[in-house]
């Protein structure tokens, strides 16, 4: 029987908190978010509001309840993206691997690495306007290199072992290949990134909405939240703590579930704790 790490479980615990709360938010929160309530503003954390009221008098609870569900979503999406599109390409790139493609496809993926997805985000708010869909198209462009690097990087060990020539000798195409032997192979590769690159997409949702650019009002989000608690955070700090709290506690809990699952996929990890 696998004994999990404790980096799993607790990270899976930390993160399962946030995911029920999201989940929870579709049918029930403490307040409606889009009622504003002026003489109940800048109430402090309570049992009428857990986590105090903020500067429209909304309940911050239900905010961050939310907010979580805006931030997966984004996240879930973006990541979905990344690997719908860049592990194709990876596996692609290692299969024609010192073939003029091979170097267009890695080319290309080093020159959306050059732009973070602030960047993109700015430059595709700046024809299409502001919204959480070109958040997700932002933080997904930037996804597709790491997951076409990733795929490409674990493909290339796998296309020289005696298995894979036996495949090529008996008319397999690389494409079948790729899909029957190379791909289950790298599944825990892919698995572990894609944690890592979701707990980074939440982030990068938060920043966007931070500066405007990812979900619009009257939908809350963590990231603006914290950008309008900002000149008031002397009056009333718990603005800002609890949506602070929210994303390092999650961004916190996929990380630790991401070395958790690196710990229990990666064999060379599995042989060296024998």
């Amino acid at each position: 029987m696998t004994n999990f790490p404790r980096t799993l479980i607790f990270g899976g615990i930390l993160f399962s908190i946030f995911l029920l709360g999201a989940l929870i938010s579709f049918v029930w929160t403490p307040a409606d978010v889009e009622i504003l309530q002026i003489t109940a503003r800048f109430k402090l954390p309570s049992t009428a509001h857990w986590f105090g009221t903020d500067h429209f008098g909304r309940d911050i609870f239900s905010m961050i309840m939310v907010g979580a569900r805006t931030s997966i979503a984004v996240a879930v999406v973006a990541v979905g993206i990344g690997i719908a599109l860049g592990v194709p390409l990876g596996l692609w790139a290692a299969a024609n691997h010192g073939h003029w493609l091979d170097d267009f496809i890695m080319r290309g993926n080093d020159l959306v690495f050059a732009f973070p997805s602030l960047i993109i985000a700015i430059l595709i708010t700046a024809v299409f306007g502001p919204s959480a869909f070109n958040a997700i198209i932002a933080i997904g462009i930037f996804n597709i290199p790491v997951f076409a690097r990733i795929s490409r990087g674990g493909a290339l060990s796998i296309w020289t072992l005696d298995y894979i020539l036996s495949a090529r000798v008996a008319g397999k195409r690389a494409f079948r290949i790729s899909a029957e032997h190379i791909l289950p192979n790298i599944a825990n590769l892919l698995i572990v990134q894609g944690t890592i690159q979701f707990s980074l997409g939440i982030l990068a949702e938060a920043a966007l909405s931070y500066v405007g650019l990812g979900v619009q009002p009257p939908t809350p989000s963590w990231g603006r939240m914290l950008a309008d608690s900002q000149t008031m955070i002397s009056i009333a700090p718990h603005l800002a703590l609890f949506p602070g709290f929210a994303i390092i506690l999650t961004v916190l809990g996929l990380n630790l579930m991401g070395d958790g699952l690196r710990d229990i996929l990666d064999p060379r990890i599995r042989r060296t704790q024998r």
